[in-house]
């Protein structure tokens, strides 16, 4: 059996042992320490904008403080992108509130501005009007930003940006993950850099990091005894992880260069091919990191997804479905949905193929190898 080829595997850069031995030699074993403070640091300093960063245990967990200090709560409803991963929805449920559902726009795949702005209309006219805003950066791709934003602002809705897949990504040469009114980045094993499980959220003041802070280590108040006047919740990364993190951030800008160039390799692999195309920047202001490439295999195609992801399993490479879209999925079946069903074809139509920045020359050659015997 071949080596498997994954869609986005773990890379490091060589120094995360020395911050996690570092851990273990002053036994900061715990969910604070100097590789937590520092890596969060080490994200300000590359997001810019003076953003204050809070690290937790998971992008989704970062989601659910943002949800909690926009004071959402049971039966309100918030606004999400569709096409995206259960992450960005859960945790609205979580809250007892209701997500109600947009769909895509064809430039970015990411949340459509008319769409949402006809969402928000039609919630307000039946007397529900959003808390919040759920934007999400989907596979690098930066969304439309100026256009939401404009429309949260129009109706005073507060944003939540999911930058999770879109560490290094920037539009209009300002950073993802610094657009909201809370943003959140994720660690993931899967993702532009990892520290194997956990995420932060991008905050616009040391108060609101310090708030986020206080909900991700079980809401403790300033008393001698354990004293608490809200729920917390136990979402603090480790300072294990962090270290991951640290380490991580020396090779960042090096794995979105790296990505950028595989999404090159799969413009060229398939530049040729009647019906394939691979997702692209809409113009110089989308700056993607590429974390997934993607592409849509259309009716015209030489052959259909199906007989593409057969004769990559044959060869033990791994490709995946875009994401199915949420209202879609069994569990959001009954909730509200605005669109004209694009995410839905996108899904239907649409693979992510092996885009990690530790692919080899080989791995390609592999691929290119099943691409071309297909046609």
């Amino acid at each position: 059996m071949k080596n498997k080829i994954w869609l986005s595997s773990p890379h490091m850069g060589g120094n995360e042992q020395a911050y996690i031995k570092e851990a273990f030699d002053t036994n900061w074993i715990a969910p604070l320490g100097p590789n937590v403070t520092g890596f969060e640091t080490d994200l300000e300093t590359y997001l810019g904008q003076n953003k204050k960063v809070a690290c937790l245990s998971s992008g989704t967990a970062a989601i659910h403080l943002a949800l909690v200090q926009l004071g959402v709560g049971l039966n309100d409803e918030v606004i999400c992108q569709t096409f995206t991963f259960c992450g960005s929805a859960n945790p609205i449920t979580y809250q007892g509130a209701k997500p109600v559902f947009v769909d895509s726009e064809s430039d970015t795949w990411n949340m459509c501005p008319n769409h949402l702005e006809l969402a928000i209309k039609d919630r307000i006219k039946k007397g529900k009007k959003p808390k919040a805003i759920i934007i999400v950066h989907l596979y690098g791709m930066p969304s439309k930003v100026d256009e939401l934003l404009e429309v949260a602002k129009k109706y005073q809705i507060p944003v939540i940006e999911d930058a999770a897949e879109a560490l290094g990504s920037t539009y209009k040469g300002q950073k993802c993950g610094t657009f909201g009114d809370f943003s959140i980045l994720s660690f993931n094993g899967n993702k532009i850099i990892t520290t194997s499980g956990g995420g932060a959220m991008v905050c616009n003041s040391v108060k609101d990091k310090n708030q986020t802070i206080f909900y991700a280590t079980q809401a403790r108040d300033n008393a001698p005894h354990y004293e608490h006047s809200k729920i917390g919740y136990n979402y603090r990364m480790s300072n294990i992880s962090a270290g991951i993190g640290r380490g991580q951030m020396e090779v960042l800008d090096k794995h979105v260069s790296l990505r950028r160039k595989i999404n090159q390799f799969y413009v060229d692999l398939f530049k040729n091919i009647e019906g394939i195309e691979v997702q692209k920047e809409p113009s110089s202001e989308f700056h993607s990191n590429f974390w997934l490439s993607c592409i849509l295999i259309k009716e015209n195609a030489p052959f259909t997804i199906a007989q593409f992801q057969e004769a990559m399993t044959k060869e033990n490479i791994e490709t995946r479905p875009l994401w199915k879209p949420m209202h879609l999925q069994p569990i959001f079946k009954n909730q509200p949905y605005y669109g004209d069903g694009l995410s839905q074809l996108l899904f239907k139509t649409g693979l992510c193929l092996p885009s990690g920045s530790n692919l080899t020359e080989g791995d390609l050659q592999r691929i290119a190898l099943v691409v071309n015997n297909l046609t």
